[in-house]
């Protein structure tokens, strides 16, 4: 029996409580004046995630360390002057589709995602660098531009693709941690309450994944560690051939976490008593739950033979509740009636509730590395065009586990490769008719002009990828038999860029009376309204996939945002008659270009016409 408290509240327990919600990194173990282990808040961390600079001030305690690994938590949260800009050559049904391809460095793009996208992914998948010392491991820098500091730093050669991370390197474990934390830390906070991230890793850093996983996502999110068997093969070049990977799964908040497991398997079900309610198995009814009106007997009503619950354990419903399920024929002593109580388990009743069997840990028959490339090749033509690329089976096994009941959620990819997972979300989706949506994010490295992917005509893997999911969408429509745009096959390309807005700063010194009128604008020539658009959508939080349309009003071209969620209008000359029809649509949002006023009295009267035609609106200019 529990016992009252009979104190007020420790407040700093509570507190503590907050922080581990807000920042999981920061808490840590420690000891108390009495020696007893206890939680402790990092107050060195705590002043790095309130902080817009490196913090220094190391301290011995239990947790992961690495030279670095500061710099990775200030990468974390450090800004960026970039945005995502549209490329509609590159996409598939840009007008209508939901999903995205983003191109660029995954670090850029997690950090661009925050504002419209933070907590609504439900299922994240991450298949990164393994780090074997062939495969790649990013750098990041913020003082300079991407593509300069990797090829300053020796991460790209001349020919633009990334460098490997030897095993010779002095940083070899670090430089792959300092790339994983920061992009992990922006993963977890656009997961979803309810949501799953799968991480797919090998031998060589599986253990300082799971401690640092540990770390960010918090120990008790911790829901598995998969182990896939990723080849059938036996390879004869080591002691024991390595024929699995693994795949570690985390729970955003697992007492909140959604997740369902492998189909029903009908042959376990059958009906020998012809009940009207179907096939049915028996299942224990005892527990390991004693306490309260569960420890009885039980007694078959046919023979007459009471029975117990074992030793230790109690029955897992009261006596009323019992006698209620014998009396509707739901319950069996055994198949001979000789035997302990059991609940019949119907599988009619099951499908209904949409149930699922636990999946193992042992994750066999879900394709090998080898059906991954078989699948790339048959659908690309040619030979070898992706390297160890993830089955589709894999990847909709992985997504089914937290999506199966969710089927209009949206999936995230950031190390997305071949574009498996995009795939994998389409196969989904025609099997069970859902409406998930895909996120996938590549790096545009350069192939390597020896390899097949060259000699087809790709430069890069995010072109690889594009491509693989553009055809995969037509043989998923073909298998679909649906009409054009009943089926969501589509993708909008965006890629990672510098930010719209040109850098127009002056000092006085730099600028007399007769340059003022030849300032450039502070919207850079080479931008679109549409760049714009999507700038203003990150800044706004707004999700990227809105539909778009375009008007012309009294002459200047008007985006008009999901029926007015947002309606933009970036063109100069802006008239008091396009200001006014604009508010008569009382959109929830507005937004014009600065520059686009002729004076700060027509700004001002803008905001005036606002105020009096539709006052709710939210009114901004760039």
């Amino acid at each position: 029996m529990e016992k009252l408290r009979m104190t007020s509240p420790d407040l700093t327990d509570a507190h503590v409580d907050k922080l581990a919600e807000l920042f999981p990194s920061v808490v840590t173990e420690s000891f108390d004046d009495d020696g007893n282990p206890t939680r402790a808040v990092d107050f060195d961390l705590l002043r790095q995630e309130l902080s817009d600079h490196v913090v220094e001030g190391p301290q011995e305690r239990y947790r992961l360390d690495w030279p670095g690994k500061r710099a990775a938590a200030f990468a974390a949260n450090a800004p960026i002057a970039k945005t995502l800009r549209p490329v509609r050559q590159e996409s598939v049904d840009f007008d209508t589709t939901k999903n995205l391809f983003i191109e660029g460095d995954n670090l850029d793009a997690l950090k661009l995602l925050q504002e419209s996208y933070l907590g609504k992914i439900k299922v994240i998948f991450a298949d990164p660098p393994y780090n074997t010392g062939s495969d790649l491991v990013y750098e990041d820098d913020f003082s300079t531009s991407t593509g300069a500091y990797l090829l300053r730093s020796g991460e790209l050669d001349e020919r633009g693709r990334l460098n490997a991370n030897p095993l010779t390197n002095g940083r070899f474990h670090s430089d792959w941690l300092t790339m994983m934390y920061p992009r992990l830390r922006l993963a977890r906070t656009l997961l979803s309450d309810d949501g799953v991230i799968f991480v797919t890793i090998g031998d060589q850093e599986g253990a300082n994944l799971r401690v640092l996983m540990d770390e960010i996502f918090g120990a008790a999110n911790f829901v598995a560690t998969i182990i896939w068997q990723s080849r059938t093969s036996i390879s004869d070049d080591q002691e024991i051939s390595a024929n699995h990977n693994y795949v570690l799964a985390y729970a955003r908040d697992r007492d909140q976490l959604s997740f369902w497991g492998e189909p029903l398997r009908t042959d376990e079900y059958s009906n020998p008593d012809n009940d009207a309610r179907g096939p049915w198995k028996l299942v224990p009814l005892d527990a390991n739950k004693p306490g309260g009106d569960t420890n009885y007997e039980v007694v078959n009503p046919d023979t007459g033979q009471g029975f117990w619950p074992p030793a230790g354990r109690s029955w897992a419903i009261n006596s009323r509740s019992m006698q209620e399920l014998i009396a509707d024929n739901r319950v069996k002593f055994g198949l001979k009636g000789d035997s302990a109580p059991k609940r019949k388990l119907y599988l009619n009743e099951r499908i209904q509730r949409g149930d699922t069997r636990t999946p193992s840990s042992l994750l066999l028959n879900a394709g090998t590395t080898k059906d991954g490339s078989e699948e790339v090749a048959n659908i690309l033509g040619g030979k070898k065009i992706f390297d160890y690329p993830k089955p589709v089976s894999l990847l909709t096994r992985l997504i089914g586990y937290g999506a199966s009941g969710a089927k209009n959620c949206t999936v995230l990819d950031f190390f997305a490769g071949s574009g498996t997972t995009a795939d994998a979300v389409m196969q989904l989706n025609l099997r069970d008719g859902g409406s998930r949506k895909f996120i996938v994010v590549q790096y545009p490295e350069n192939v390597d002009p020896a390899t097949p992917a060259a000699k087809a005509g790709y430069e890069t893997i995010a072109d690889v990828a594009r491509e693989r999911i553009r055809r995969s969408g037509v043989l998923a429509s073909e298998k679909a038999g649906l009409i054009e745009g009943a089926f969501d096959v589509g993708f909008r390309a965006l890629k990672v860029d510098a930010t719209n807005m040109a850098d127009v700063l002056r000092s006085p010194d730099e600028t007399n009376q007769l340059m003022l009128g030849e300032l450039e604008s502070s919207v850079k020539a080479d931008r679109s309204g549409e760049d714009l658009l999507f700038q203003v959508l990150l800044d706004w939080g707004l999700e990227l996939t809105m539909p778009i349309a375009v008007e012309e009003i009294d002459g200047h071209e008007v985006f008009i945002v999901e029926d007015g969620a947002l309606t933009a209008c970036f063109g100069l000359g802006i008239t008091p008659n396009l200001v006014r029809t604009i508010a008569k649509r009382e959109p929830l949002r507005a937004v014009f270009r600065d520059a686009g006023f002729a004076s700060d009295d027509a700004r001002i009267n803008a905001e005036q016409i606002f105020r009096e035609v539709s006052p709710a609106t939210d009114v901004k200019a760039i």
